[in-house]
Parts: structure tokens; C-alpha cells; sequence
């Protein structure tokens, strides 16, 4: 039987796995850590998938390759294909006044949001590539002066393992392009005159392929790793959401919430969302689709923030979260550590209300954490309705899915049963998918599906999301204040 590797090169991690085309299985993984931070040299990445690669045994035996990769990433090259400058990664908040600008430039207010979803499928924030790209212009002229091409992370590391045969050489495909603000899923077809209107001048961007096309052939050394081998052929990979649904085959009536650095609630669609109020973005997904999206900052570290406040490890964070009734009894976390996207107040900070005396407890905060987080993905679930979204499930993906505390409070936050597949790599899972797509040929992916899923049900509890939307819309961005 073939084998094939999917490739996760995440915000924080780099993880590799070699799976049997046919059935799915898992034969061996590899993972290697990446630099903390919101700008990251690629190199380090690179560094980092040498190492996930040896880690996982090698590639000498497998017939495909993809790599699905974060989002939005920032990756400029010059004429002899050098990076410019560290990437700047879909988290940092600096272009914010860059998203504001272009929005402005573009009529202002509900006129220029309407604009950009209708030319690409979303309002620019701070995320996408398009605001990064005049930042730099602005900011770095002598930098982006150098620029001769803009690629994003899952992009240059596919290019990297081809051996960098070039700029003309740079493939993407529709999923990670769908994130740029310059490339319409509506339309399939890159906006040129929208990089140009950021940037300044236009600049050199990947051939956007189809979901099982080929973008090349792995080299035969490429990230000096002994056990890499040569010839397996490269797919076109994709961002990691995309990723995510396909590798945990998500359906009609399916929506994905991924609890990771970032939290992401998205589902496959039939036509592209082009949301004026720029809650929802108008991704495309990997497998011809579209793949409407609303994305949060703040998702599994603010677990990780509530453990280190109150000086426990993550089990028992949730052991305390599940110790305190359904609502804390009013005690209420805004999870704005790090600002927010959704909605858009980047420079916001996170706040807690309804502290008493009877709430002043470990449970009652560890309880406020995990239903804050809920609270702010439900938030997304609610947009996502909002644009014709039909919800039968949600399927709960990412590291914070492990909290025992998040799987059983998530449906009555939700409102509707939530399905937990058991821990894996899904975004590695779904770039070994969709490089199966490639070795085996056919009309739609392998039909790979997890075991050992999970299902949870609990009545809602309405006054749980009530009290939050109340603390919610007391948060003032601090760029207005």
C-alpha cells in the first residue's frame, strides 16, 4: 500500500504524519517546536520540519506530500527568492491601522466593508496578508523596496521542498490564497489591483492550483534530513483550516470549532460568503468548496492563562471549572488577552465581571475561563447562522478540546450536540489526505473518517451566553478610548 505525509506547520509547532493512502492509517509522526512570537523567521520553520521529518522516520517511503500551514503569514522574497525580513504571522496586530486604512481608502465605513467582501470575501483586519503587505510599504520602505514576491508560510515551505527552483516556481491553492485579501474564491482569481492598492506596486504571487493538483516533486535532499528521499510528489497543500475539515471529514450540517492558539468555527459550503460586517470570512476550502470562517485571537491560552493564574495544570483547571455551576453564578471572563478579531478591536484587553465574595473562588474562575472562551466561539457560531450556515453538530477540534471541562460545558453554551473526535493532528491529517488525493487519483479525496468519536449533549443554559454578551459589549477597544 502507498504511504503519503501530511505536514502541520502551525504558529507553534511543526508536526509530520505518514499515514496508508488507502485506509488512513497511521504508520509513524514527528513533530519539532517553533519560536514563540508574531513575526518568525521562515527559516526556523524550516528548521523546524527537518526535524519533525526525522522525527517521523523519514519520507525515502512515501509516494506524496502536502502542507497545510497557518494562515495569512506574511512572506516576502527578493528576485533570488531571499526572504526579505522575518514573516509576519497572521496574529500580529501591528497593521491594524493598515486594515483601517485600506477600508477607509475604499469608501469608509459599511461602503468600503462592502467593497472588499464583494472583490475577495473579506473586510481586512489585521490578520489577512493584504494589510501586513502596507504595513511594510509604510513602514520598511527600504524592506519592501527589495520585495519581488509574496507568498504565505504553507506556500514557501512547498516551494522550499521542491528546492526553491525559483519564484515562478511558487504554487499555492485556493484555501490559503481564499485569506490574502487579494484572491476572490468567488471568482477564483487573484486581485492584482487590490495588492497594488496595498502595496503600492504589484509583486510576484504563487500559481494558485486545484485541490489534487500537483505543485512539483519533493528533492532529493531538500531539508537535510538523511531518511527524506526524492521523487514523492508535492500536492498543493493548504491553510490549515481547510486542512482541518478535510481531515476530519467534515459535512453538510458540520461545523468545525478548533480550539488551538487561534479558535477558528467554520463548515463547508456550496457558494462563498461575502459578509460586509467582516464577522465572517469568504475562505475557500480544500476541495473545490468555500469554507465561510469567523476566526477569535484568544482561544486555548486562555486555558493556559487561568491554569498559570491560579497555579494549577491544565487537568485540573478543568476539574475546577466543572466543580462550579453552569454560570458561575455570574462571575464572567471576557477572554481578550491579546485583543480580538472578532470582533475587530485588536488593542481590547480581557476583563472579568461579576466578582463577589461568593464568586472570589479557583472554581468560579477556572469556570468563567472556559465558558468565556465558549461564549466567544459561540459568538462565531452565531455569524456563521447569520449567512445561511445550517448547524446539525459542531465537531470539536484542537488542543483545547482535550479540557474535559470544554467538552462538557460546550453544548450548553452551543446549544446542540458537540462531537469529539479522540486527539490528533487534523491538520496534518488533512494534508496526508489530500496528498493520497494526489497519489491515488479520483474524482474526491480518499474516504478517510476518525474512530473512537465522542459525542456529548446537555440542556442549554441561555443565561450563560446572556450575561456574557452584556460584559462583552461593555469592552472598549483602547485605540478609541
Amino acid at each position: 500500500m502507498p504511504l503519503v505525509a501530511g505536514v502541520d506547520s502551525s504558529t507553534q509547532s511543526c508536526k509530520v504524519v505518514v499515514r496508508d493512502a488507502e485506509s488512513g492509517a497511521l504508520v509513524r509522526q514527528g513533530r519539532a517546536s517553533h519560536p514563540d512570537g508574531t513575526e518568525v523567521d521562515p527559516e526556523a520553520w524550516w528548521r523546524a520540519l527537518g526535524a519533525a521529518v526525522d522525527a517521523a522516520g523519514g519520507l525515502a517511503d512515501v509516494a506524496a506530500v502536502s502542507v497545510a500551514g497557518q494562515q495569512h503569514g506574511m512572506v516576502c522574497l527578493d528576485e533570488a527568492g531571499r526572504v526579505v525580513r522575518p514573516a509576519l504571522l497572521w496574529n500580529d496586530t501591528r497593521s491594524a491601522g493598515a486594515a483601517a486604512e485600506l477600508i477607509e481608502e475604499a469608501g469608509g465605513g459599511e461602503t468600503g466593508r462592502r467593497f472588499w467582501a464583494d472583490a475577495v470575501g473579506l473586510v481586512p483586519v489585521a490578520s489577512f496578508t493584504a494589510t501586513k503587505l502596507r504595513w511594510l510599504a509604510r513602514h520598511e520602505p527600504e524592506r519592501a523596496a527589495r520585495a519581488a514576491a509574496v507568498c504565505l508560510p504553507h506556500d514557501w515551505l512547498t516551494w522550499r521542498l521542491a528546492g526553491a527552483p525559483g519564484l515562478d516556481a511558487l504554487r499555492t491553492d485556493r484555501g490559503d490564497a481564499s485569506g490574502t485579501g487579494y484572491w476572490s474564491a468567488a471568482t477564483g482569481e487573484y486581485r492584482l489591483d487590490l495588492l497594488e492598492r496595498a502595496f503600492g506596486r504589484r509583486l510576484h504571487v504563487p500559481t494558485v492550483l486545484g485541490p489534487a493538483d500537483r505543485a512539483g516533486e519533493l528533492h532529493p535532499d531538500p531539508v537535510g534530513a538523511p531518511r527524506t528521499g526524492s521523487g514523492a510528489l508535492l500536492g498543493p497543500g493548504t491553510g490549515d483550516n481547510a486542512a482541518a475539515a478535510l481531515g476530519v471529514g467534515a459535512g453538510p450540517g458540520d461545523v468545525v470549532v478548533s480550539i488551538g492558539t487561534s479558535g477558528t468555527v467554520f463548515s463547508v459550503a456550496d457558494a462563498p460568503a461575502a459578509d460586509p460586517d467582516g464577522i465572517v470570512a469568504g475562505f475557500a476550502d480544500a476541495t473545490g468548496r468555500f469554507l465561510p470562517l469567523v476566526c477569535t485571537l484568544n482561544a486555548a491560552r486562555v486555558l493556559d492563562a487561568a491554569a498559570s493564574m491560579l497555579r494549577v495544570d491544565l487537568a485540573d483547571l478543568a476539574d475546577l471549572a466543572l466543580s462550579a455551576p453552569a454560570g458561575a453564578d455570574g462571575l464572567v471572563m471576557v477572554p481578550y488577552l491579546e485583543g480580538e478579531r472578532t470582533p475587530n478591536r485588536p488593542l481590547a484587553t480581557g476583563a472579568v465581571h461579576g466578582l463577589t465574595l461568593r464568586t472570589s473562588t479557583p472554581a468560579h474562575l477556572a469556570r468563567a475561563a472556559v465558558e468565556g472562551l465558549l461564549c466567544a466561539l459561540a459568538d462565531g457560531l452565531d455569524a456563521l447562522t447569520a449567512q445561511g450556515a445550517t448547524v446539525r453538530r459542531v465537531i470539536l477540534v484542537g488542543g483545547g478540546a482535550r479540557s474535559a471541562a470544554v467538552r462538557r460545558i460546550a453544548p450548553q453554551v452551543f446549544g446542540c450536540p458537540v462531537v469529539v473526535p479522540p486527539p490528533g493532528e487534523y491538520v496534518a491529517d488533512g494534508a496526508a489526505r489530500q496528498a493520497a488525493w494526489l497519489a491515488l487519483g479520483g474524482a474526491t479525496p480518499p474516504p478517510w473518517s476518525p474512530t473512537g468519536i465522542e459525542e456529548y449533549a446537555a440542556e442549554p443554559v441561555p443565561a450563560i451566553r446572556h450575561r456574557y454578551a452584556e460584559a462583552r459589549d461593555r469592552i472598549v477597544d483602547r485605540s478609541t478610548s
